[in-house]
């Protein structure tokens, strides 16, 4: 079992960056890919990063690429979502979530947290 929490959200201007954290709890964090998703309102949840879990491989979306970095320390038990030339379609609840080995169904999730760019 393995619990989340997110951290770091919050209100920014656009261009500005935000640095987003999750705390995991549990076991051979090591063994879980991390990976981070965002909904907006009115919209479904999407996929932004992930990070396998030695943080050898990351993946993005497309529209964030360049602009957000997703790193791990596993001796803190925490991922992180550097976010950076922010923009105001980046507003969305930000969450967290693992996956044991780099399988794609998440197991566990955060309660997420709110990102709001302002224009």
């Amino acid at each position: 079992q393995v619990q989340l929490v997110e951290s770091g959200g919050g209100l920014v201007q656009a261009g500005g960056s935000r640095r987003l954290s999750c705390a995991a709890s549990g076991r051979a964090f090591i063994l879980y890919t991390m990976g981070w998703f965002r909904q907006a309102p009115g919209k479904e949840r999407e996929y932004v990063a992930r990070i396998t879990g030695g943080g050898a491989t990351t993946t993005y979306l497309d529209s964030v690429k360049g602009r957000f970095t997703v790193s791990r320390d596993n001796a803190k038990n925490t991922v992180y979502l550097q976010m950076n030339s922010l923009k105001p379609e980046d507003t969305a609840v930000y969450y967290c979530a693992a996956t044991v080995g780099t399988s794609s169904s998440y197991d566990y999730w955060g309660q997420g947290t709110q990102v709001t760019v302002s224009s």
